[in-house]
């Protein structure tokens, strides 16, 4: 059953958007980050979607986490970090498309958190904020009929793949298969969803722009919640992507360093000769003297091998 939800005006505008963003992003080089600006976007990302859930550490202190040094914090929160690192990893093994995979990710998730780690729930839940309910789930027996659904409404349906991973984000929270994770699974789910298709949001801080907005997030699951569709929540998640790829544009073409530029290059042009002109045509925001100066740095660093005087100059990786 195709789970309900219709198609604005503004899902198509955001649409639009995000396919304006996600090509300039593609013009420009950026849906391949360097490796120093993948690092920090992924404790950003694992740094966010664990706050949301209450985790208290920094990004110092997840920095200081994958580089094995010790931190003075409370043990949950260290080990809800280690086991996000740890399913982050593997993010290129994992199956979207498989619930066998979503149990496989969950269980690294939530190893020593919670009994069951990787299992899908039996027993009756709700969502208490104070002394309210505010989500009473499916029962225990309808959870594996429901996720089975969800992941052949994946497969199956034609709709795009933008509105799909926001729909399946949140059916995943409606229908909570877990007994806790739910909503570190749904969003890591969505960006695994995306990145199949759109390498960027491998790197994309979308959790960094939700916990931004973590109540309007709240807000609008339990919206959707009530008019019985994920529309609204369809809008709201679209709207947070489309932030996201702004982040993007705004700040890496800034950051890139020397190193960074003759990197990505060199992933784009392969073996290949090139001139200065050519490598000016790639990063069309700098100078040619700084052209010059990333080229001889990379000469002189033995990452590229020079050949020819002046004007007849042209360059080769692997000197």
């Amino acid at each position: 059953m195709k789970p309900p939800y219709h198609i604005t005006d503004r899902i198509l505008h955001l649409i639009a958007t995000i396919a304006e963003k996600l090509g300039a992003i593609n013009a420009t080089h950026l849906h391949k980050p360097p490796t120093e600006l993948r690092k920090k976007n992924r404790i950003r990302t694992i740094q966010s979607s664990l706050a949301i859930e209450g985790n208290t550490l920094t990004e110092e202190q997840i920095t200081a986490l994958l580089e094995n040094k010790r931190i003075i914090a409370p043990k949950k929160d260290v080990l809800e970090v280690q086991n996000a690192i740890k399913v982050y990893e593997q993010l290129h093994i994992l199956n979207p498309y498989r619930l066998k995979d979503l149990e496989k990710a969950h269980a690294i998730l939530m190893t020593g958190l919670v009994e069951n780690a990787g299992k899908l729930r039996t027993t009756n839940v709700g969502i208490v904020k104070g002394s309210k309910v505010t989500h009473l789930a499916p029962t225990g027996d309808m959870v594996k009929g429901l996720m089975k659904d969800l992941f052949a409404y994946l497969k199956k349906d034609t709709d795009l793949l933008l509105i799909k991973s926001c729909v399946f984000h949140y059916e995943l929270e409606f229908i909570h298969p877990f007994v806790d994770g739910n909503g570190r699974m749904g969003r890591l789910w969505q960006t695994l969803l995306l990145m199949q298709q759109y390498p960027v949001f491998e790197f994309l801080p979308i959790e960094h722009v939700i916990k931004q907005r973590q109540s309007a997030y709240y807000e609008a699951l339990s919206a959707s919640d009530k008019k019985g569709n994920s529309t609204l929540f369809i809008e709201f998640m679209l709207s947070i992507i489309a932030d996201a790829l702004d982040t993007v544009l705004q700040t890496q073409n800034q950051s890139l360093s020397t190193e960074d530029r003759i990197m990505l290059f060199k992933d784009e042009i392969g073996v290949n000769t090139f001139s200065r002109k050519d490598y000016l045509q790639k990063f069309k925001n700098i100078s040619a003297p700084t052209a010059s100066r990333d080229l001889k740095w990379a000469t002189d660093k033995g990452i590229l091998q020079k050949i020819g005087e002046q004007r007849m100059t042209v360059y080769r990786f692997g000197g």
